[in-house]
């Protein structure tokens, strides 16, 4: 049986598409190429797929159905990065055995997830 490798893209509608890539790329290092982006993969990488339960508030605020969650390098560099740009960042911090987890809102509405892995996982 042939089986899935991994996620090969995260497509969603947006009101003002250029304009809200315009954010990603200033505010999340997002760099956009002819609309779209490009991550490279790394072997220790790792990429996770999870269905949320209908009635879930973990997206809350964002009115979405879905939450894309990057990985960063440094999370309190970004939360820090974000603040100083005015961006709509969650004062909570999450941390478990999985890594850090901090929060933005983009310009849409749409609840972004920053992850910082374990130490022992980067």
């Amino acid at each position: 049986m042939e089986k899935v490798q991994g996620v090969g893209g995260i497509f969603f509608k947006a009101r003002k598409p250029a304009q809200l890539q315009a954010w990603y790329e200033k505010h999340l290092g997002v760099p956009s190429h002819h609309g779209y982006v490009v991550f490279s993969a790394k072997a220790k990488d790792q990429t996770v797929w999870a269905p949320f339960p209908a009635k879930t508030d973990y997206f809350k605020p964002s009115r979405a159905p879905f939450m894309i969650n990057y990985r960063v390098n440094n999370l309190e560099r970004m939360l820090a990065q974000l603040r100083k740009a005015k961006c709509k960042v969650d004062p909570k911090i999450t941390d478990s055995e999985f890594g850090r987890f901090g929060y933005v809102m983009d310009p849409e509405g749409n609840r972004v997830e920053l992850w910082e892995p374990p130490k022992k996982t980067r």
